[in-house]
């Protein structure tokens, strides 16, 4: 498995209705994410905010833009214009939702906890493709809680779960069901 992409921003870059024109993304492109249990992401706007206790983090399988792009008919889509915090590839995301699992990058592990799917926007059919909106639903990957400290950077990775996961379904849609706390 590997991270093939990070992104902390703070500020929120898709504010309000989508426009015509992809709002400067370059500066909350990161090689490396200090995360902090609790907290979240250093330097993210989410970080140490209440209301995003169970979502500090966002994660996406890489796969979920490259089946994408296939169905469009596009050419690759950049991942991080989901706005996603963490982008794996080789890695089943959507089955871990309410579960926990660890990322170690090689620079200490960070245990989350993998929640509800992190929805898609109407922003996607501006800044990937005409249909990723409806496109990403069932596959925009998940929000999770960080549940310790630890460093996330590119590269290889390890992930850890309980739940037996399925490389090969990585990017697959899965249903979306209610979320229940």
């Amino acid at each position: 498995m590997e991270v093939v992409g990070l992104l902390a921003s703070p500020g929120h870059r898709y504010d309000g209705r989508p426009g015509v024109d992809v709002p400067e993304q370059a500066a909350d492109r990161r090689d490396r994410l200090e995360v902090r249990g609790g907290h979240g992401v250093v330097g993210d706007r989410y970080a140490g905010r209440p209301a995003h206790r169970d979502a500090q983090l966002t994660v996406l399988a890489a796969e979920s833009l490259e089946t994408l792009a296939a169905e469009l008919g596009t050419g690759p889509l950049d991942p991080l214009l989901t706005r996603r915090t963490v982008v794996l590839r080789g890695a089943e995301v959507e089955a871990l939702r309410g579960q926990e699992f660890a990322l170690d990058c090689g620079e200490g592990v960070v245990l989350l906890r993998g929640g509800r799917p992190a929805n898609p926007c109407a922003w996607m059919d501006v800044v990937l493709a005409p249909g990723a909106h409806r496109g990403l639903r069932g596959r925009a990957g998940i929000r999770c809680a960080a549940l310790s400290d630890g460093v996330l950077r590119l590269g290889p990775a390890v992930l850890t779960t309980d739940v037996p996961l399925d490389p090969a379904a990585a990017g697959a849609v899965r249903p979306l069901v209610p979320h229940r706390r």
